[in-house]
């Protein structure tokens, strides 16, 4: 698989809130393919004959760290988007100079 490209953005304030919500796109897609391959794993090891109950241990206290890893990335990509629907709402301020709305608020 090859690793995503994010081209960067005409520096106006639209695309830059694109490219920060693109980047959290992509890290949850990177995140999907980690707990994919976790359960693709958990399928091989409970598939074994000789799988001893140490290894089921041990298989699960590794998922559950796993997901307990995932479950703070989330709670971070969360406030993220929350910064940003923040962002979104606050209207532009204009420029007093040449009239344009400025990239970003202040």
């Amino acid at each position: 698989m090859s690793m995503p490209v994010i081209i960067p953005g005409t520096e106006t304030r639209e695309q830059a809130i694109t490219d920060l919500i693109e980047s959290i796109a992509l890290e949850e897609t990177a995140l999907s393919h980690i707990l994919n391959a976790e359960g693709e794993k958990m399928q091989a090891i409970i598939g074994m004959d000789n799988v001893t109950t140490e290894e089921l241990m041990a298989l699960n206290c590794s998922v559950n760290k796993l997901v307990n890893s995932i479950t703070r990335l989330e709670m971070m990509f969360q406030s993220k988007l929350e910064l940003f629907s923040a962002v979104i709402e606050k209207p532009v301020k204009e420029d007093k100079n040449n009239e344009k709305p400025a990239d970003f608020p202040v």
